[in-house]
């Protein structure tokens, strides 16, 4: 990505500090955008105070709720949401429906609503992106996970049928499906510090290495920007080959 490859594009990312958030925000932002931040800490003050210390290219904002949300950031470019929640492996069983709607309520109904409340800005600066970060656990199916990929899945459903609904009005809605990626909510570094687990892992993914979040990040920020405007109603795997 060049240095004004996105230059004044205003884009959010939320949940900066889990999954894909940072690397995404960074990315953005070295390549000229305008990049709002949230986080479920951000509400404390001394957090954003932090936050912005440490990323002085980086805006985090306080709102939390879509509607505030919406207020705050004002017409937007991109929504990159980066929404996650664990991935517990379990047993199907009737004791997994109280995970499942913890599971799709954190990664389709949170998404879904803010999506929802950022969208009308879109429509009236004359267009926009929504780009689900997701997972490609769905594409393939993962046993003993059934809550999360179930509701995995249905972002990526949400972001085709978006798609469709919001082509007239120029806003693009994309699922990024990664899988394998080094990040602090699935694959952190404390596991892929022991050299057997990480060799476990590896030996399912087809190119034989995880993907650096920094290269997650820019494949983010390229689908935000100008260059990515046909994409629209993809689900994009992001996995080396493993779906």
């Amino acid at each position: 990505m060049r240095r004004d490859d996105l230059q004044a594009q205003r884009i959010l990312v939320t949940h900066v500090r889990g999954f894909l958030g940072l690397p995404a925000a960074r990315a953005c932002a070295a390549a000229g955008a305008h990049v709002l931040c949230h986080d479920p800490s951000f509400v404390d003050a001394a957090a954003r105070a932090a936050f912005k210390r440490d990323e002085p290219n980086l805006m985090p904002i306080a709102g939390q709720t879509p509607a505030a949300l919406a207020s705050e950031c004002g017409p937007l470019s991109c929504l990159i949401a980066n929404h996650d929640h664990p991935a517990i492996r379990a047993p199907f069983a009737p004791a997994a429906t109280d995970e499942l709607q913890a599971a799709l309520q954190a990664l389709c109904v949170e998404p879904f609503a803010l999506a929802a409340a950022l969208v009308e800005g879109m429509r009236v600066r004359g267009g926009g992106k929504l780009i689900f970060v997701t997972s490609a656990a769905p594409l393939r199916g993962l046993a003993h996970y059934a809550p999360y990929v179930t509701a995995r899945g249905a972002a990526n459903a949400l972001a085709r049928t978006l798609a469709i609904e919001l082509a007239p009005a120029n806003v693009k809605v994309l699922a990024f499906a990664p899988n394998f990626v080094a990040s602090p909510t699935y694959f952190p570094d404390e596991l892929l510090a022991d050299p057997a687990q990480r060799a476990r892992i590896e030996a399912h993914i087809p190119l034989g290495r995880l993907a650096t979040a920094e290269e997650a990040g820019t494949a983010l920020a390229f689908l935000a920007s100008p260059a990515a405007d046909f994409f629209t109603g993809s689900t994009l795997p992001y996995s080396g080959g493993w779906a």
